[in-house]
Parts: C-alpha cells; structure tokens; sequence
C-alpha cells in the first residue's frame, strides 16, 4: 500500500509526443497528477480524460503536471488521444502490469469486447488516480476496483486551490498502532 508523505514507486513510461516521462525527473512546482485508466476498450476513461484534458492549463498554472497512463501500446493509445481530442494532456503507454501492481492499481481480466465494441486486453489496470510531490511523495491516491464512480477533476482542482492557500499536509500518513 502506497502511504502519504512517503515516496512512491519510481514511474518510467514512453509517451505520445513528449519524449520519455520519468516521474523522478519531474521538476512541477507543485508536482504532477498520474492518471491511470483502463485503455481504449472503456468509454468511460474516455468521458474521465476528457474532463482532465480541460483542465490541464488550471493545473498548469497552479504548478501541477498531467499525465494519462495505460498498459495500452502505442497505437491504442494514440487511438484514445485521437478520440478525445487531446492536444494537452500527456499520454504514457506500455505500463507493465507489475508496475501497475506497485502503485496499487487492481488487475482484471478481459470479458471480450466492450459496450463500445473493442476488445478488452487480456490483462489490464483498473483506475488510479494520484498526486506525487516534486520529492516523489504521495500527497493524494485514490484507486478503484470499478471504472465507475471517480474523483471528480474539478474537485481535485478545487482542493488543490485550499491545500496551496492552507499548506494543508498529506493526509492518512499514519501507520502506528490503533
């Protein structure tokens, strides 16, 4: 389990058109928002992203990066960025499986295709979405069994808003006994 305050796992990943990401490279201000989704095969993650697109200059000016990530290759990938209409938002692809699994992220198995006719992969990410400090620390994490029910991006952008004017902590930092 990933805990606030502490440093996650290191995340390398090539992207779309912005050469290679290197999370321990990030040099945000604030940090940068890892968006990871289910693939092309899920409508949902496509209505999600869509949202994030929206608001990766908020984010931008707030000294927060972007980024989407999937197991998908490149060529799903490309597809997802292309359907949505993305020329912000940064996209990583060919996440392993046990990366995923570090950074706590659920694994399903394919049902076939889906209500929008595309295949699912055999193996997959369920959502997870997180804020990491420029030191690499979890400052927000939240994942899903389920494509459903999502931390709302204009909310996120709201408290980020409250955690910069408050310099409000990570929260769930601790690991004693209770």
């Amino acid at each position: 389990m990933l805990l606030p305050r502490q440093k996650t796992p290191d995340l390398s990943l090539p992207t779309l058109d912005h050469g290679a990401f290197d999370l321990s490279a990030e040099s945000n201000e604030r940090g940068t928002i890892i968006c990871f989704y289910r693939g092309l095969h899920c409508p949902i993650c496509a209505n999600y992203l869509k949202e994030l697109e929206k608001l990766v200059d908020t984010f931008a000016e707030k000294g927060v990066a972007c980024i989407a990530v999937s197991s998908d290759g490149e060529e799903r990938t490309r597809a997802m960025a292309d359907k949505i209409g993305a020329t912000k938002l940064r996209f990583g692809y060919d996440l392993s499986l046990s990366k995923a699994r570090e950074w706590g992220l659920y694994i399903s198995t394919s049902r076939g295709k889906t209500s929008i006719g595309i295949e699912e992969p055999a193996l997959f990410s369920e959502p997870g979405l997180f804020m990491v400090t420029p030191e690499q620390t979890l400052y927000y994490g939240s994942v899903q069994t389920m494509p459903f029910v999502r931390p709302h991006f204009s909310e996120l952008n709201a408290a980020l808003d409250f955690a910069i004017a408050n310099n409000y902590p990570a929260r769930g930092e601790y690991t004693g006994a209770v």
